[in-house]
């Protein structure tokens, strides 16, 4: 499956004016990284995938309905997977896209 391009052009543009934000196709899907790092992706399965501080990964998926993204069978500590329906409403898509965003920035850029 494709990545989601709609999906993909609201991430853009919520991204629009974000410094050293650059584009990627990976995972099956079209990531979008700044600093070099992945803050957030439109998912070749559907939905986006996001970086989260991993401490705060656990309590994301215990108060949302993200869950852990799971990379040949082993889940990938502070990296969540976030189903379509879940980010329909642009509120919550930006929610998320802002996580991974403020993630991003505060890793040294690559």
């Amino acid at each position: 499956m494709a990545y989601d391009e709609a999906l993909a052009g609201r991430i853009r543009e919520l991204l629009g004016d974000e410094p050293a934000l650059t584009e990627q196709k990976m995972f099956g899907g079209l990531a979008f990284l700044v600093g070099g790092n992945m803050a957030v992706a439109a998912s070749g399965q559907g939905g986006i995938l996001v970086h989260v501080d991993p401490l705060e990964g656990a309590e994301l998926i215990a108060a949302t309905r993200a869950e852990p993204m799971v990379m040949r069978g082993r889940e990938m500590k502070g990296w969540l997977r976030v189903d379509t329906a879940d980010v329909a409403d642009d509120g919550e898509l930006a929610e998320w896209v802002g996580r991974g965003v403020a993630y991003a920035a505060s890793l040294p850029a690559k």
